[in-house]
C-alpha cells in the first residue's frame, strides 16, 4: 500500500500439553514454548511494528514462587528487543547457576518466562500515545491466583464510552477509558464474581481455603464469564486471555470481523491471527489449521482439555476483506489465489484504459504488497495477448509469411520493476515546501524502459488518502515521460472510516470523500453536505437499532467512474505531463475474488454492527464541525 495505513494487531497463544521434561528430551530444550512464541510473533511481524508483548504462566507452582512473567517493548524492533531481554535473563541464570542447564525442574522454578502457557502480541496502534503502557498484553493483578487476568487482542470497540460508563455503574474506577482497559475490567469483574461464588460453594462442601483453590480452578466456567462480559460489546475482535491458575481462551466477534485460527495435536494447542504462521512454525498442512467460528471462544482448561463454546449468537459473517487484500501475509494458500484473482478481474478495465494496446504498455506494481495482484493482472494480460495473436494470425492467414508470423509470436507483455522505495530516506525538515520536495524522492524509478508513447500501468493494493501518489509516486513516474500513467487499485474506493481496527477514523482524509465533495461543488449540489449533517445530528440520541448510515447519500448521485476521474484530478499535480487515469476494483469483483471475507463497510458503508453506523455519522459530524477528534 503506497499510502501509510495502520495494520491490524496480531495475537499468538501457545499451550504446551506435555510436561516440560518431554520437550527437553524430544527437542533438546525446555524452552520449546518460548522458541515457538518467538517464531509465531516474527511470522506475524507484518501485523505490528509499534510494539510487542509476551506473557507466560507456569502451572502448579508452590506458593511464594513466581508464576507469571511479562515483558513489553515499543523499541524500533520490538519483537527482537523482547526476546533479547528474555535471552539475556536466561543466560544470566545459567551463568550464575550452571547446574540448571540439565535440571528442568530447577529451570521452571527459578527462571522467568519458562512455562506451559504463553501469550504474545504484536501491536500496530490505532490511536493513543505509543508508550510501552499501551502495549499488550495487559495485566490485571490479584493475590488470588484465579483472579489474575492477562489480556491481548486484535480489536477496536465502537462503544467504549458506554462500556466505560457500565464499569462506573458497577462501582469500579477504571484507570483510563481505552477499550482494552474497559474490556479487561469487564471480564475481571465477572471473573471476580465467579471466583467468589465458587469459594462459597467450596466452603459449603467443607473445604478449607487451601483446598478451595483447586476446586475453583476445576469448576470455573470461562464461557459463562465471557457471555456476561461480552453481552454489550460492539466491535471487531479476536481477544485472547490467560488466567493465573492456567485457564486460557480466545474469543472472536460474532460477525467474524477479526481473524483467528487454531491447531491442536497431542503436544500443543496454538492460536494465531494468521494461518501461515501456524503452518510454518509447527510444520502442519493447511487443512489441519482451523478457523475459529464467529461468536465462539476456544477455551483451554488448566488440565489441557480444549472446548469450543458459542459465546454470542453469530451474525451474518462479515470478515474483513482488507485482511485478504493487504493485512495478512500472502503466503496463505487461499489469500495468495485471492490476490491473484483481484489482479485478473480488474484487467478488463485496464485494457479499456489503454485501448487494448498491449504492445505499447509497460506493466508494473508499487512494492511490495501489490506484487501478487500484479501476477494475476499479468496472467490476464497474457490471455489478452494470446487472443490478439490468434486474431492477427487468422486475419492474415492468406498472406502470412514466416517473418510476419515470427513478428506476431515475438510480441510479449512488457513488465518492469519501475518503482523502488528508498527505505533509508528520512524526512527531517518540517517546513511544508521543503518537506514535500523530499517526500517526492521517497520512490526511485527505473530509467530507460519506458518509451514516450507508452502507457505505464502501475497496480497498488489500495488507495486511501492519495497523498503518497500525489507527492511522490506520480511525480517520479512522470520523469519517465510516458504517454499515460494508469494507476490501478486492486481494492475498491475507500469511502468510509473503519472502526474495527484499521486507522481510518476521519472522513476528510479519504481521497474518495474529497472527490465526492468536489463533484457536488462542480454540479452546484453542495447543499447536500449540510443536509447530511443535520440527519446525522438527529440520530445522535437514537437507539443503535434505529441508526442508519446517512453518509451514503453523499456518494449516491455519482458513478464509480466519476469519482475515480475526480480522484485522478485531485492527485495530479499541475506539473505532471502524462495523462493520469485511476482504476478501482468493483465491489462485486472483490466479492468474487474473496468470497469468504465479505466485510466491505469501508467501501460500501454497510457496517456489520450498529456501532459502525453510529461511528460513520459521528465522523461526518466531526468533519462538518471541523472537529479533529476521532469518532470512536
Amino acid at each position: 500500500m503506497s499510502d501509510a495505513l495502520k495494520h491490524e494487531c496480531g495475537i499468538a497463544l501457545v499451550r504446551l500439553l506435555k510436561p516440560l521434561e518431554y520437550y527437553k528430551e524430544k527437542y533438546g530444550t525446555a524452552f520449546y514454548g518460548v522458541n515457538k512464541m518467538y517464531l509465531m510473533m516474527e511470522k506475524q511481524h507484518n501485523r505490528g511494528q509499534d510494539g510487542a508483548g509476551f506473557a507466560s504462566i507456569k502451572l502448579d507452582v508452590n506458593p511464594g514462587e513466581r508464576y507469571i512473567s511479562r515483558v513489553r517493548s515499543n523499541a524500533a524492533q520490538p519483537i527482537q528487543d523482547i526476546f533479547a531481554q528474555i535471552n539475556e535473563r536466561i543466560n544470566l541464570e545459567f551463568s550464575e547457576h550452571p547446574e540448571y542447564k540439565d535440571d528442568v525442574a530447577a529451570q521452571k522454578k527459578n527462571i522467568p518466562y519458562i512455562g506451559e502457557l504463553f501469550l504474545g502480541h504484536v501491536r500496530y496502534g490505532t490511536f493513543g500515545i505509543n508508550s510501552v503502557e499501551n502495549v499488550h498484553p495487559f495485566l490485571r493483578q490479584n493475590n488470588w491466583m484465579h483472579r489474575n487476568l492477562i489480556i491481548a487482542g486484535n480489536f477496536n470497540m465502537t462503544n467504549t464510552n458506554e462500556l466505560f460508563d457500565n464499569l462506573i455503574k458497577l462501582g469500579m474506577h477504571p484507570k483510563e477509558k481505552a477499550d482494552t482497559v474497559t474490556v479487561m475490567e469487564k471480564i475481571g469483574h465477572f471473573l471476580d464474581d465467579a471466583v467468589r461464588k465458587l469459594y462459597k460453594k467450596a466452603k459449603a462442601k467443607g473445604l478449607n481455603k487451601q483446598e478451595a483453590s483447586p476446586y475453583i480452578a476445576e469448576n470455573l466456567n470461562v464461557a459463562k464469564i465471557l457471555r456476561k462480559s461480552a453481552s454489550n460489546w460492539d466491535g471487531g475482535y479476536a481477544m485472547a486471555g490467560l488466567l493465573g491458575h492456567g485457564d486460557s481462551f480466545v474469543l472472536r466477534d460474532p460477525a467474524g470481523i477479526r481473524p483467528a485460527y487454531y491447531y491442536q495435536d497431542d503436544e500443543v494447542i496454538v492460536v494465531a491471527s494468521e494461518r501461515p504462521a501456524i503452518q510454518t512454525v509447527f510444520n502442519v498442512p493447511f487443512e489441519e489449521v482451523k478457523e475459529l467460528d464467529p461468536g465462539h471462544a476456544l477455551i483451554i482448561k488448566k488440565d489441557g482439555s480444549m472446548k469450543l463454546s458459542e459465546i454470542l449468537a453469530p451474525l451474518e459473517r462479515r470478515s474483513c476483506s482488507f485482511e485478504r487484500i493487504y493485512f495478512s501475509r500472502g503466503s496463505d494458500a487461499e489469500i495468495y489465489q485471492e490476490r491473484k484473482m483481484l489482479g485478473k478481474l480488474i484487467m478488463p478495465k485496464i485494457l479499456k484504459a489503454i485501448d487494448f494496446d498491449t504492445e505499447n504498455s509497460v506493466f508494473s506494481f508499487i512494492p511490495n504488497t501489490a506484487e501478487t495482484s500484479f501476477y494475476g493482472m499479468l496472467e490476464a494480460a497474457q490471455d489478452e495477448l494470446n487472443k490478439q495473436k490468434n486474431e492477427a494470425i487468422l486475419k492474415e492467414k492468406e498472406s502470412l509469411t514466416p517473418e510476419r508470423l515470427q513478428q506476431i509470436q515475438a510480441h510479449k507483455i512488457r513488465t518492469e520493476k519501475i518503482a523502488i522505495k528508498d527505505v533509508k530516506l528520512r524526512t527531517f525538515i518540517t517546513d511544508d515546501s521543503s518537506r514535500d520536495d523530499l517526500v517526492a524522492h521517497v520512490y526511485d524509478v527505473t530509467y530507460g524502459v519506458v518509451k514516450p508513447d507508452d502507457n505505464l500501468v502501475i497496480i497498488d493494493d489500495s488507495i486511501v488518502r492519495g497523498t503518497t501518489l500525489k507527492k511522490s509516486i506520480l511525480k517520479m513516474l512522470d520523469r519517465l515521460h510516458p504517454k499515460q500513467i494508469v494507476v490501478v487499485s486492486s481494492a475498491p474506493q475507500i469511502r468510509y472510516p473503519d472502526c474495527y481496527g484499521i486507522d481510518m477514523a476521519r472522513l476528510e482524509h479519504l481521497v474518495a470523500f474529497q472527490a465526492a465533495l468536489e463533484l457536488h461543488k462542480d454540479r452546484g449540489t453542495y447543499g447536500i453536505v449540510e443536509e447530511i449533517y443535520h440527519k446525522c445530528k438527529e440520530q445522535v440520541a437514537m437507539e443503535d437499532t434505529s441508526v442508519i448510515n446517512h453518509v451514503k447519500k453523499l456518494y449516491a448521485p455519482f458513478t464509480d467512474e466519476e469519482i475515480s476521474d475526480k480522484i485522478a484530478e485531485i492527485i495530479s499535480d499541475e506539473n505532471i505531463q502524462a495523462k493520469v487515469k485511476l482504476i478501482f476494483q468493483s465491489v462485486d469483483d472483490l466479492h468474487k475474488a474473496c468470497p469468504k471475507n465479505l466485510g466491505d463497510w469501508y467501501f460500501t458503508g454497510n457496517y456489520p454492527t450498529a456501532g459502525g453506523n453510529r461511528v460513520v455519522n459521528r465522523a461526518y459530524i466531526n468533519f462538518y464541525e471541523g472537529n479533529p477528534e476521532r469518532a470512536y
